[in-house]
């Protein structure tokens, strides 16, 4: 691959992230860093949450933590705020960061294998409705093709 591959965009995205461990990034928190779950609902209610976390989905997160946006949440509080982004494996979240950082939130970062590592750690969470990894496919159990 020459880089241009999905590979390529997500190791980028780490090349300006300082990602923390489940547990650096609970003590982060607990030192008054803000945690966001990025998930999709049905993605929480199935694997679980982590109780305080702010509830931030991915396809409006930037207009929700960006300071000078007119949708922003009054969490977003300013640009030198320290941002610990959660998706379920730490993927997602990477790009996430990322795209925080493009927006100086310069201290925008996330979890190191995210809820999964998070819940196997045995810190703070919530069980979801049946705590399964996905299917290799990718796809939850009993998910049919339509």
């Amino acid at each position: 691959m020459t880089g241009t591959d999905v590979e390529g965009l997500l190791n980028r995205a780490r090349s300006t992230l300082d990602r923390l461990s489940p547990v650096a990034a609970y003590v982060a928190w607990l030192d008054g860093a803000e945690l966001v779950d990025i998930r999709p609902a049905a993605q929480r209610a199935y694997e679980g949450e982590v109780p305080g976390a702010l509830l931030v989905e991915r396809n409006v997160l930037e207009w929700r933590l960006d300071p000078a946006s007119p949708a922003r949440l009054p969490e977003a509080t300013g640009h030198d705020m320290r941002v610990i982004v959660l998706c379920s494996e730490g993927y997602t979240s990477s790009l996430a960061a990322a795209a925080l950082q493009e927006l100086w939130l310069l201290r925008a970062t996330d979890v190191v294998g995210g809820f999964q590592a998070w819940h196997a750690a045995g810190l703070p969470s919530t069980n979801g409705d049946g705590f399964t990894r996905y299917a290799p496919t990718g796809r939850a159990p009993g998910h049919r093709p339509g």
